[in-house]
């Protein structure tokens, strides 16, 4: 016989006392609305201004605001279906997506990027004569836009890869617009055609080195990879460290969401405990030490044969 535990049966994500793991369906639902809205209004804006004004940085600026809106819908649709519960077919409910969300939502970016910085390479070759003063007051629209929709998921973007993925998409925007008024400003006094593409290239740069990161690590999540924030050896140490335990076998750490982890493992023990006592102490300290809301616990007096380790 053996026992099986597991300590929040995958219903809602409980909201936890402790402030590591916000789940955070408060508002999100308004801001994402809100973001979308907002910027929706600035890339017509911004590419019929961009158009007018021959602006290359700000037809390429409009365009990534538009790849932006994408992004902000990706992440919304992704929250949402995190927060939908699991049934027969998807037992964890749909919480993948919102790591998924945030791989696309970086590939997106790449791409778009790099078709900006392939579009300033040609525009080298052809300078333009540009509307500066057009530029620098759409550019600082942008600035406002877009820092204030980071500003929103600013605070949770430390948790959860979803809402990173749409914070750095914003606050890369508002790079974006701060290149292009200084670009305007600069283009007003000195009429340097150069200008207008050399920033949209360095632009390009900064957001494709800002972006690498969240790739990785959705990949990495995608893949049932360990989440960054949590060393296995630790989580096996501490295991280990527990009455009565004399080994760990097929300890298994990954994100069920952007925001949510789970663990599974077999404990080998020398003698059954009596009752739960041991299990509910350790699903606790898993939850306060290392953010690891889901865990399941097999004990066993001999190792089992199908394990993987």
């Amino acid at each position: 016989m053996h026992h099986h535990h597991d300590h929040h049966h995958c219903k809602t994500p409980e909201p936890h006392a402790h402030s590591h793991h916000s789940h955070a369906p408060k508002d999100y639902g308004r801001i994402f609305a809100f973001g979308i809205i907002l910027n929706i209004v600035f890339v017509i804006i911004e590419a019929l201004y961009g158009w007018y004004a021959h602006s290359l940085a700000l037809l390429a600026d409009a365009g990534h605001n538009l790849s932006d809106v994408l992004g902000l819908l990706l992440a919304w649709s992704a929250f949402w279906l995190a927060q939908r519960k699991g049934n027969t077919q998807h037992t964890y409910g749909w919480r993948k997506a919102s790591i998924l969300a945030a791989l696309i939502n970086s590939m997106l970016l790449l791409v778009a990027m790099g078709a900006m910085a392939w579009e300033a390479i040609q525009r080298l070759q052809q300078p333009q004569i540009i509307e500066s003063v057009t530029l620098i007051w759409v550019a600082a629209c942008g600035v406002v836009i877009n820092g204030f929709t980071a500003w929103l998921f600013m605070r949770d973007s430390e948790h959860d890869i979803n809402l990173r993925g749409a914070f750095l998409h914003m606050a890369g925007d508002a790079l974006v617009s701060v290149g292009v008024i200084i670009t305007g400003v600069l283009y007003y006094y000195y009429q340097w055609s150069w200008l207008d593409p050399v920033m949209s290239l360095i632009i390009a740069m900064i957001i494709i080195i800002g972006t690498w990161h969240l790739l990785q690590q959705s990949l990495n999540l995608s893949l049932d990879g360990v989440p960054e924030h949590i060393k296995l050896t630790e989580v096996q140490q501490f295991l280990l460290q527990q009455n009565h335990v004399k080994a760990v076998h097929d300890l298994h750490i990954w994100a069920l969401s952007s925001s949510e982890v789970a663990l599974t493992a077999h404990l080998v023990v020398n003698e059954f405990p009596q009752d739960d006592k041991l299990l509910h102490i350790i699903s606790d300290e898993l939850e306060h030490h290392f953010g690891i809301q889901h865990s399941t616990l097999q004990i066993v007096q001999q190792p089992l044969k199908n394990a993987c380790y």
